[in-house]
């Protein structure tokens, strides 16, 4: 088992990375402060693990919510039987919620909370690569909005996360995929030394080989953590973090919430970022061809929805919480493993970028 530390003086949290660490009591017990213990996974997750936690929680009083399983419903009206199991069962201010499941559970059962009481204990338990390596860490919580995904939220960090690397063994491929996105995105962003790992080890991590996914969550954890760490609530460098995701964004919320994944999203998103950035004059060919290739390794797709052109793109990456004072923030490259957050690019290569990455036809 790995240890990693995120540094938030009061507010710091240990990330717990290995094998068979699902089970453990003395592993998560010292994380509960109080008796009650809410789980809060969803209808894919708990047959497969829910038994194993709450084997961990012998003696605590334990309650479970099971939510329907998509990003689909990674709304208000989901989050509502949150807080309808804690009330029902009237837990207190003292009680401590546990998310068992991927990043959608993760934000819900974080962003409930975050407003349960004004704010109680939880703990990330998550259960697919790209919660494991991104979303359980840094205590951003919410839901989707139809008009914007993760509009409504709160910064919330965890007591701890467990990250059971067991339990990508029950991982769809696809799901897999949208993982290794938010993998990728971290050499992109600031670890050109991890990017060349990745180009030479995508192969194995796609084979799921243990070791090398081991690897890659334990760096990109250290990577987010010293992220988080230097910058919580998002007012300068955590900001990075977004590379791809205000293209992505877009996509998912026009596409209807659940039919693309989040980290499919973010893999086309990053590579039309690096596109933007090669038409600025940042990058080069090669670096957009690198992008590419990693991209299309990890078998995600390499093309936007071909109903969204660019009137499409402008409207919903308008109310993205990246904006500022009414422009669009982008994360661009001036190199691999060198990102900046900017609104300064030509709205005219902004337009041929979407065009060019845009599918011929829908599907």
């Amino acid at each position: 088992m790995k240890t990693l530390q995120v540094d938030l003086g009061e507010r710091s949290y240990p990330i717990y990375i290995g094998a068979r660490l699902l089970g453990n009591a003395e592993l998560i017990k010292p994380h509960i402060r109080g008796q009650q213990v809410m789980i809060v996974s969803n209808e894919t997750v708990a047959p497969l693990y829910l038994e194993k936690t709450l084997q961990a929680l012998d003696g605590l009083h334990c309650e479970t919510v099971i939510l329907p399983d998509g990003e689909e419903y990674k709304n208000l009206d989901t989050l509502k039987l949150i807080y309808d199991a804690l009330l029902e069962k009237r837990f207190d201010r003292h009680c401590t919620l546990i998310a068992l499941g991927g990043g959608v559970v993760g934000d819900m059962t974080g962003y409930a909370a975050a407003s349960y009481q004004r704010g109680v204990d939880f703990i990330q338990i998550p259960t697919t690569l790209l919660a494991q390596v991104d979303s359980s860490v840094g205590g951003k919580t919410g839901v989707n909005h139809p008009l914007g995904k993760n509009m409504i939220g709160a910064f919330h960090q965890p007591r701890c996360v467990i990250a059971d690397t067991d339990t990508l063994d029950t991982l769809e491929d696809r799901q897999l995929s949208a993982g290794i996105a938010e993998v990728i995105k971290y050499g992109l962003l600031g670890d050109a030394e991890f990017f060349d790992w990745l180009e030479a080890n995508m192969d194995k991590l796609m084979a799921r080989d243990k070791d090398a996914l081991a690897y890659a969550i334990e760096r990109s954890c250290q990577d987010k953590a010293d992220v988080v760490a230097a910058d919580e609530k998002e007012s300068g460098k955590r900001a990075l973090l977004n590379l791809g995701h205000t293209f992505g964004h877009a996509i998912e919320a026009s596409s209807g919430y659940g039919k693309w994944l989040h980290g499919e999203a973010v893999g086309t998103g990053m590579l039309m970022a690096a596109d933007l950035s090669m038409r600025q004059g940042w990058i080069n060919a090669q670096d957009l061809h690198r992008t590419e290739d990693i991209i299309d390794r990890a078998a995600l797709p390499t093309r936007s929805p071909a109903h969204m052109d660019y009137d499409h793109f402008i409207e919903h990456m308008s109310v993205d919480k990246k904006v500022r004072a009414g422009k669009i923030n982008f994360v661009l490259l001036k190199a691999i493993g060198d990102a900046i957050v900017t609104s300064d690019f030509d709205d005219a290569l902004l337009r041929e970028t979407i065009e060019a990455h845009r599918a011929l036809t829908e599907g």
